[in-house]
């Protein structure tokens, strides 16, 4: 089964007014791929996301950085899934690494947040990723196992779903999985969902990689059989995430 290669710009919490204008810009200016061949979606911080989607082209989405686990109410400074539905965004990224680390939000509680997006009708991009000691004491599948196992608990539509594998030693950091690492847990990854999922969800859930991604090493990374895209941070606030966005085509034989 064809996986549409995903590209993700994760903005996090950066940016002016004027600076997200000037990145839309150069968005709507750029020439890339069409919806066929990659789906690009960029993730500005909250009080940018009406304003990003009031101005991003047509074939490019907005996806919000978080969202709370269940339905609003008296949750002071959250947002919720119902929320972003209201305001037609349709993705949310969830379980990104610095809220796993430094909001101490854990795997359950990842699972749970995913799981009610979904049902709200937001589509997840879910992160995952294991830390620098956790790689080193060769723990990294038993982590991302677990990781993905606590979504897998949840979620029973995986149609609206698509894994981030973030090593969090190379997040933001100029460190890089080599292409090698990153396909072994993609493989690897894609091996889990056949064994405690389906065979259809391992062969259609899109498995993108995440960590220092940029426009020297994004060719190289899309070519792996098991990279099905990117979640781009500091990059997708430069011009150069047009050319990572154009790694779709490495894709296309």
């Amino acid at each position: 089964m064809a996986r549409k290669f995903f590209v993700g710009g994760n903005w996090k919490c950066n940016g002016t007014t004027e600076e997200v204008k000037n990145i839309v810009t150069t968005l709507n200016e750029a020439e890339v791929p069409s919806e066929d061949v990659v789906e690009v979606v960029v993730s500005p911080p909250f009080v940018f996301l009406t304003l990003v989607k009031s101005l991003l082209r047509s074939d490019f989405h907005v996806a919000a950085q978080n969202c709370w686990v269940r339905k609003g109410g008296a949750f002071t400074g959250e947002i919720s899934a119902e929320m972003l539905v209201n305001l037609g965004i349709p993705w949310v990224i969830i379980g990104h690494s610095e809220r796993r680390a430094l909001l101490n939000e854990p795997n359950e509680f990842v699972g749970d947040k995913v799981a009610y997006a979904v049902s709200q009708g937001v589509k997840a991009n879910a992160c995952i990723g294991e830390t620098l000691e956790q790689r080193e004491s060769g723990s990294t599948m038993a982590v991302v196992a677990a990781q993905t196992k606590a979504i897998a608990e949840k979620v029973t539509n995986w149609e609206n779903v698509v894994l981030a594998y973030e090593p969090v030693w190379a997040i933001g950091t100029g460190k890089v999985a080599t292409p090698a690492q990153a396909q072994e847990v993609h493989c690897e990854l894609r091996k889990w969902l056949n064994d405690n999922v389906n065979s259809e969800v391992a062969a259609s859930t899109r498995i993108i990689y995440g960590g220092s991604v940029n426009g020297a090493n994004c060719n190289e990374l899309a070519a792996q059989p098991d990279v099905d895209g990117f979640l781009v941070g500091g990059a997708s606030l430069k011009p150069e995430f047009v050319h990572i966005i154009k790694a779709a085509t490495v894709k296309k034989n």
